[in-house]
């Protein structure tokens, strides 16, 4: 979904309930099982459950968390893909939902049933894994980069960091906080043309306040490998 912004973000300031989300971080109860390290459906939907990935080192601490959105036409497989190898070695712990439809509810049209499965997934997470409330991250590639965006300013006291790859642009809606925010994208993007898209975005996000590191690369509609690893670093907090 593509759409540029020109000046002031669109939306900004703007009043949507349904995009807020009510799960936040707190001590799981004694005595809660951790779930097993690897990857694991939640179980929380018939179709197109949610995944959670613990490192294979296991969560000894409040850890890092990571919500990941895959991209049109994705599953939660696929956004866990996006940064899975880098988190086992940094420690995250990534939660990766699936959208209701082929892409996510706000890209399309606005905010709906995929934030409800999002907060259904994030309660279920935080009420049985030690998370550092610090370190609360939302990160997406292509839509999924664009819902990033849109949710994460939107929940921007929840979401510490907002990490949107290739994204198309901001969805409408409420702003909530001031989460730092990291975009790349590839200067030959032939699906999300950089000048309409995050050459907009950067300049608009920066000018309503908000901390932003933008990393324009040579290729084309992808994450490359320095580009993963500088993410994954912020998000582990071992970068600023």
């Amino acid at each position: 979904m593509l759409a540029g912004c020109g000046g002031r973000l669109p939306g900004a300031g703007e009043g949507d309930g349904a995009a807020t989300l009510a799960a936040r971080p707190a001590p799981p109860s004694p005595g809660t099982p951790l779930p097993p390290a690897g990857t694991s459906p939640l179980g929380l939907e018939e179709t197109r459950d949610p995944l959670l990935h613990l490192p294979p080192a296991g969560v000894p601490g409040p850890a890092p968390l990571v919500v990941v959105l895959h991209g049109a036409g994705g599953d939660a497989e696929s956004g866990l893909g996006l940064l899975r190898p880098l988190a086992d070695e940094r420690g995250l712990v990534l939660l990766a939902p699936a959208s209701r439809g082929p892409t996510w509810d706000a890209v399309a049209r606005g905010y709906g049933p995929d934030v409800a499965v999002v907060d259904r997934a994030l309660a279920a997470v935080l009420a049985a894994v030690p998370v550092d409330a610090g370190r609360v991250a939302l990160a997406g590639f292509s839509d999924g980069a664009s819902y990033a965006l849109g949710l994460g300013l939107a929940n921007g006291r929840l979401f510490r960091q907002v990490v949107a790859f290739s994204p198309g642009f901001v969805p409408p809606g409420p702003r909530a906080g001031r989460p730092t925010v990291f975009v790349s994208h590839g200067t030959d993007d032939d699906v999300l043309p950089v000048e309409r898209t995050s050459r907009e975005v950067v300049p608009a996000l920066r000018d309503d306040g908000y901390d932003v590191t933008y990393r324009e690369f040579a290729g084309g509609h992808r994450v490359p490998p320095e580009v993963a690893r500088e993410a994954a670093d912020r998000l582990a907090g071992t970068l600023d």
